[in-house]
């Protein structure tokens, strides 16, 4: 069985109403995180999945240049979401039950083991069972040009537009550069839709440079 290539990425905004925290499980799973990864690229594999996220609450500087957490990683909220390309359509499930960023990868992981079996015993034919987790098409704002969304950075980050797109290093220094003036924990009242904009076109830089920034 071949590996699935995961990224990690920051989340901008989660998807409906968010899990309180008083309401939040503790772990009752006793797998360690290894033991996790193992299985959800497993079932990842079955499933045919490419372009693997699995987006965190966290900022920037917690993911590694490979795309992975540091062990040190800290999310402010322990909710994940895992997103994947797949033969059934773009598949989006995010998961914010568990106190503990790890379980709700754990979870997901299981549930997908779980759907999988469906097809086993033969109850679906055509993967009925993974409608309800299709991905909603984008929305029209997040489709930004390779040129748009270095302009976003440019702006926000004092960088020359040019070197943003020809260069894979100086897009990464810009990136970085906007996303800490736009984030929202500097005050500024307009940050909230600056730092998403400054997120949506880091994607798009992504795919122009071909590599995580």
């Amino acid at each position: 069985m071949r590996s699935v290539s995961v990224q990690f990425r920051p989340w901008v905004t989660w998807p409906g109403k968010a899990t309180p925290s008083y309401d939040r499980r503790r772990g009752q799973f006793k797998s360690r995180w290894m033991q996790t990864r193992t299985l959800l690229e497993k079932e990842l594999w079955h499933l045919g999945a490419k372009n693997v996220v699995i987006e965190m609450d966290v900022e920037e500087r917690y993911i590694r240049r490979d795309g992975l957490p540091y062990e040190n990683a800290k999310p402010n909220t322990p909710g994940v979401i895992l997103s994947f390309d797949s033969p059934h359509g773009p598949l989006r499930y995010p998961c914010d039950t568990y106190a503990d960023w790890q379980d709700n990868i754990r979870a997901i992981a299981l549930a997908l083991e779980a759907l999988r079996a469906v097809d086993r015993y033969g109850v679906t034919k055509r993967g009925e069972q993974y409608t309800g987790w299709k991905a909603l098409p984008a929305s029209t704002h997040a489709t930004m040009t390779t040129e748009e969304a270095g302009r976003v950075v440019a702006e926000a980050s004092g960088r020359v537009l040019h070197m943003i797109l020809l260069n894979r290093q100086a897009a990464q220094e810009a990136v970085r550069v906007a996303m800490h003036h736009t984030h929202p924990d500097r005050g500024n009242g307009n940050n909230g839709d600056s730092f998403t904009r400054v997120q949506q076109a880091k994607r798009v830089l992504e795919a122009h440079h071909g590599g995580v920034l």
